[in-house]
This record gives structure tokens, C-alpha cells and sequence, in this order.
């Protein structure tokens, strides 16, 4: 008999060598009905693995973890390559993995797949469901694998780069096998409701050296009713894509002439963007911040000192050699501000320092995963860096969750939490290996937030490489988990470029560094905003905050003079003069997203009123031009 500890902390005593999908049985039939996979000792295994020793055991379902869900996605990129092999036989099949929203198969096909196409596979994938296929696990040796695997090459590649000895595990259902480490469901007949969701071309191994295959994506429930939830979901989300809206609204562009990832900003994203920049510069120099400019490159060594060469230097651009110096666009700009602090002497009484900059810097962002300015290779970070002794720690952190959560307030987000973002302790080519160094950060992290009383949770590997960090998940509008702001504690890099202060007892001392970043990237800070707000931005942050429409050609005076006043108060207006029907123009305002339309004919003119449109709440009919002057300048100062 061996001892099994659930997740409820009760134990039961049962046979050596029970599956997992036994175990469900005893605890409940309803369980073992819906259990996709297990987790043995923390690590995900399949419903048919046994347990043979006293372990910890949870039972993951589709409902309750992302694991479980990716077990039964994966076994619903097996059923759909299986209808694939059905339709064509010819095809040689690369890899299917799950993803967090679903799942994908790469197929190298001598045609790409039409819509009808993918009709077909749609209805085989649904008859191989209704055929209940069990599905088995085995595994061969390496040549055994090689010789299963003879007519598909790409399958063949992997297995040849497995190491000798390592177990080669398959999984079959019916009339088609796929090498695969699993986990899986037990038969094809578990998937109830499946869709394939898009196409596209994607590189074998993602090297654009290779060759090009066919990548289906796709998405599966346990419930009809839970697809079509997603795919409304799916369609919120596209009429949020900020990609979408940026082009309706002409806030920004890319040219081919350019470059992948490299976007520039149209007027009225422009303005948009400078607001923002001053926005968070004004918050941060009213509690004590010095900004400073630095280069957007610099020599490969101090990148080497600070440890970003050894980390990071997959993600830089590649060297450029100039006359003895060797140069790289910077990933960050952290090392910068290290010798901005050692470029004079410190005494305790001058700390803490904080150094602000809104920093432009670079990221080797592969051509497949830059995404509007959301995910860009040239960015705008809005970072600092704060220089403190040991015992101001706490109260500087609190500053920062103090300063990120009125910037939340005036931006009227309200659905986020608070992430300890930890070091993987087995992982030290990822991070910086000095044990000591990241216990006394973690811990002293950790201590800082229970005494603010913060509600938390913590994340294993999601650190920075060289210290732990706050970070900030934001709950979007289309229900992703988006970093925005960050908060990091820093004992390596003080220690790299010896920087130090003189302490009390007139001896030198090591500072800490605390590095955040409030409104993080304000490109990816934009494209947040764009999607949540879908570009009908708060008036204090429209491009334009007010249209005035006159009606006919000899209203358009009367419609300057109060342009002219609305300037003056530094409202953002324009004048439509155009020789459309006002109804024309009032429709493509409200398309523009302006916060208000001024309508202006004789009756406007008569009693120096404008008619006015609310982009929200339609017409408001006529008010004194004094009274919406000083509306609209309570509502922009409300921010401040």
C-alpha cells in the first residue's frame, strides 16, 4: 500500500501501482468522468501513469487548471492531424502542441488548405469523435521509433536529436500513431466541441531557413455552449485589436521601407503618446524624481559587466564594430543609470536617489512575433531606477505601489493583482547564480509586502535575472492577463558596478536598487489602452477633444471664435468646414471617437450657445458657450 496526499490535504492509503484515472474513481465517478490529467509531486503526468510510491497527487480538469485544459487540447490536435492523414495521405506531419488558448498542428502539405479544405477536416475530426477511439500510450527504442516514423521526416529529425537511452513514447488512436510525450484523454469521444479557428504559414522550428508549412490553429470545449462563448469572445477581441483601431483612427503606421516592428506615430498618435510622457514625468517629478537622457547604444562591456551580455544578448541586435569599439543597441537602459549614480560620490544623507527617464530601447524581436505596438523591436519605457539604502527599502516600494495605483485610479482600472515573481531555483543559465543573494531578495520582497498589507500571489520563473519583482497583472478587456507595471529589488547589479555610498559610520556601504517601470512600455501601454478604452479615449487623452460643426458655410466664423476660446484654454478643437450635411459629419466624429461635437447654426449664433454631442450620451441640446467652456476644462483637470 502506498500513501496519496490530495490537494485537500486528506490522504488515502491505496494499491501500489493505481493510475491516476483509478484514483479519480475512488474519490468520485463525477471526477474521474471529467479529469483530463493528474499532477504527481507538482509535475503534470497522464491519466494512465501509475503512482508506485507515496506522493502528492491533484486531479486537474478542464475546468480547474490551464494543464488540464491543454491535456485535452492536445488530444484535439491529435484528432485533427488524424483527419488530415485521413483527407491526405501524403501528408508529412511536424508538431501539435497545446497553447494556452488552444492548440495547433503543423502539416507540410503540397498544397496550402482552402476553406474548403477545412470544412472537410472539420467533419472528419467530428466522425473520428463519434468513433470513441481509445487512446494508447507505448514506447519503443530509438530504432524502433526511427523505423515506426520511416515516411514522416520531420518526426524523424527528433527522435534522432533525443538522447540515447531516453524513453520514445508514442500515442495511438485507431489508424493513426503520433509521437508525443502526452499528456492525453483516454479516448477520442472525451473532445465534444471542436472548431478550427484560423491558418497560416509557419517555418519548421521557427527558422525562416526552413521550410514553410501549413499551421492549422484550433480550439475545443467539453460544452457547445462554452464555444460559442469563445468565438463572441474571439470577435470582441477583434474589433478591439488595437492594430484595427489604430489604422481607423490613423494614430500610427508601418512601412515595409521601415521595418518589421518599427511603427511610427501619425499626428494624433503622436498626441496621444506625448500625453502620456508628460502625464507620468509631471507624477513622477512632484515625488522627488531626476530625469536624465542617455544613449540608445553602448559599448558590448557594459553590458558584459552587468551581466545583460550573458542573459539577454540573444534578444540584442547584433554588434556593430566602430573603429576599436564594439557596439549594440540597448536591450535596457539600467547599466546606464549604475554609472549616471557612480559619477559622483554619495553619502547616505543624499539617498534615496531616483532617476527617471523615458528610455528608448531595443529588442531582436523575431518578424513573427512583432505585433502593432504592442510587441515592437524600438520601444519607449517609462523606467527608473531608485538608489536606497537597505533600511529605506520598505518605504520606497510602498511609494512606488503608492504612485502605480493612482496612476491605475486615474485610468480607471480596476481589475488587477499583485504578483511575487520568483527565481526557478533549478534554472541557473536563465538567472544569476548566488543563492545567498536571492533568498535575502526574495525574502526581504516578500516580508515588505505582507507589512503593506498587499494581497498577493507568488510566480516560480517569472523573475527578472538578477532579482525578484512586484508585478502587476491587469485583467483586459477580452480577459488576458497583461504586466503593465513592475516593481524589482536589485542587490547584484550595485554589486557588479561597486557602487556604494558612505554610511553613517563614515564607511563605504552597498546601495539597493530598486528598478520600476509604472506605465511600463508606453507603446504596449498605448495598445492597452486602445483595446480597453477601443479608442474612445478619456477627453484628457483624446487627439482631438472637441469637433465644432457648423451648419452652412455662413456659420463658420461664429464656429472659429469659439475654436479660438476653446485653444485658449488649450482644448484640443477642430472645425469641420467641409460642404457635407451635418448629419454626414456628426457620423464620422462619432467614428473618430471625439468626445464632443459642437453644433453651431443661427439659433447657436442667436444666443451665443453651441448644440452639443456627447460621444456617450448623444445630444445634450443647447448650452452657453462660457458654461461647456468651463465644463469641459473641469472634466481635462480632473486628472491632475
Amino acid at each position: 500500500m502506498i500513501k496519496i496526499t490530495l490537494k485537500d490535504g486528506s490522504i488515502k492509503e491505496v494499491e501500489k501501482g493505481i493510475s491516476i484515472l483509478e484514483l479519480a474513481k475512488l474519490i468520485s465517478e463525477g471526477l474521474a468522468r471529467v479529469a483530463t490529467c493528474g499532477k504527481v509531486n507538482g509535475k503534470v503526468e497522464d491519466l494512465r501513469h501509475e503512482l508506485n510510491e507515496d506522493c502528492e497527487v491533484e486531479i486537474l480538469t478542464f475546468e480547474n487548471d490551464l494543464d488540464g485544459k491543454k491535456a485535452y487540447w492536445h488530444t484535439t490536435s491529435h484528432i485533427m492531424a488524424q483527419a488530415v492523414k485521413r483527407l491526405f495521405p501524403d501528408t508529412k506531419f511536424a508538431i501539435g502542441p497545446s497553447i494556452d488558448d488552444g492548440f495547433y498542428y503543423d502539416f507540410d502539405v503540397t498544397n496550402n488548405f482552402s476553406d474548403e479544405d477545412k470544412e472537410k477536416i472539420e467533419k472528419e475530426k467530428k466522425k473520428i469523435i463519434k468513433e470513441d477511439l481509445p487512446i494508447e500510450r507505448f514506447s519503443l527504442p530509438k530504432k524502433e521509433a526511427l523505423n515506426l516514423m520511416k515516411d514522416q521526416p520531420y518526426k524523424q529529425e527528433l527522435i534522432n536529436e533525443l538522447p540515447e537511452g531516453e524513453e520514445i513514447s508514442f500515442y495511438k488512436q485507431g489508424d493513426f500513431t503520433d509521437l508525443c510525450a502526452g499528456p492525453h484523454l483516454m479516448s477520442t469521444g472525451k473532445v465534444k466541441s471542436i472548431k478550427i479557428l484560423a491558418n497560416s504559414g509557419a517555418y519548421w522550428r521557427g527558422d525562416e531557413h526552413n521550410k514553410m508549412l501549413q499551421r492549422l490553429y484550433g480550439i475545443s470545449f467539453p460544452k457547445a455552449s462554452m464555444l460559442e462563448e469563445h468565438l463572441q469572445m474571439l470577435e470582441e477581441a477583434r474589433q478591439r485589436d488595437h492594430r484595427k483601431i489604430g489604422k481607423d483612427l490613423n494614430l500610427f503606421m508601418t512601412h515595409k521601407l521601415v521595418g518589421s516592428g518599427l511603427p511610427m506615430y501619425l499626428p494624433d498618435g503622436a498626441t496621444v503618446r506625448r500625453l502620456l510622457e508628460r502625464y507620468i514625468q509631471d507624477k513622477e517629478i512632484k515625488l522627488g524624481y531626476h530625469h536624465v537622457y542617455t544613449p540608445s547604444l553602448a559599448n558590448t562591456e557594459l553590458y558584459k559587466i552587468s551581466g545583460h551580455w550573458d542573459h539577454y544578448k540573444d534578444d540584442m541586435f547584433p554588434i556593430m564594430k566602430m573603429d576599436t569599439e564594439e557596439m549594440v543597441l540597448r536591450p535596457m537602459n539600467c547599466p546606464h543609470h549604475m554609472l549616471i549614480y557612480k559619477n559622483s560620490l554619495h553619502s547616505y544623507k543624499d539617498l534615496p536617489i531616483r532617476i527617471g527617464e523615458l528610455a528608448h530601447d531595443f529588442r531582436y524581436e523575431a518578424s513573427g512575433s512583432v505585433c502593432g505596438i504592442e510587441r515592437v523591436r524600438e520601444m519607449c519605457q517609462n523606467d527608473a531606477h531608485l538608489f536606497v539604502t537597505p533600511e529605506q527599502i520598505k518605504d520606497e516600494v510602498g511609494r512606488v505601489v503608492k504612485l502605480i495605483l493612482e496612476v491605475y485610479k486615474d485610468f480607471g482600472f480596476k481589475d488587477y493583482r499583485f504578483r511575487l515573481s520568483l527565481r526557478d531555483k533549478n534554472d541557473k543559465v536563465k538567472y544569476i547564480d548566488n543563492d545567498e543573494m536571492w533568498e535575502t531578495a526574495e525574502s526581504q520582497l516578500r516580508q515588505i509586502l505582507t507589512e503593506l498589507n498587499i494581497n498577493f500571489y507568488e510566480a516560480e520563473g517569472e523573475a527578472a535575472f538578477y532579482g525578484p519583482k512586484l508585478d502587476i497583472q491587469i485583467k483586459s478587456a477580452i480577459g488576458h492577463d497583461v504586466t503593465i507595471s513592475t516593481c524589482q529589488l536589485d542587490f547584484a547589479l550595485p554589486e557588479r558596478f561597486e557602487l556604494t555610498y558612505i554610511g553613517e559610520d563614515g564607511k563605504e556601504h552597498r546601495p539597493v536598487v530598486i528598478h520600476r517601470a509604472i506605465l511600463g512600455s508606453l507603446d504596449r501601454f498605448m495598445a492597452f489602452l486602445i483595446e480597453e478604452t477601443k479608442g474612445a479615449f478619456p477627453v484628457w487623452l483624446s487627439p482631438v477633444q472637441v469637433k465644432i460643426l457648423p451648419i452652412t458655410d455662413s456659420h463658420v466664423e461664429y464656429a472659429k471664435q469659439v475654436q479660438e476660446k476653446l485653444m485658449e484654454l488649450g482644448i484640443r478643437v477642430e472645425v469641420d468646414d467641409r460642404n457635407e450635411k451635418t448629419g454626414y459629419k456628426i457620423r464620422e466624429a462619432q467614428l473618430s471617437k471625439v468626445p464632443y461635437m459642437l453644433i453651431v447654426g443661427d439659433k447657436e449664433i442667436e444666443n451665443n450657445a453651441v448644440s452639443v454631442r456627447d460621444r456617450k450620451q448623444g445630444d445634450l441640446g443647447q448650452i452657453k458657450v462660457e458654461e461647456f467652456l468651463n465644463q469641459i476644462e473641469k472634466e481635462v483637470e480632473e486628472y491632475k
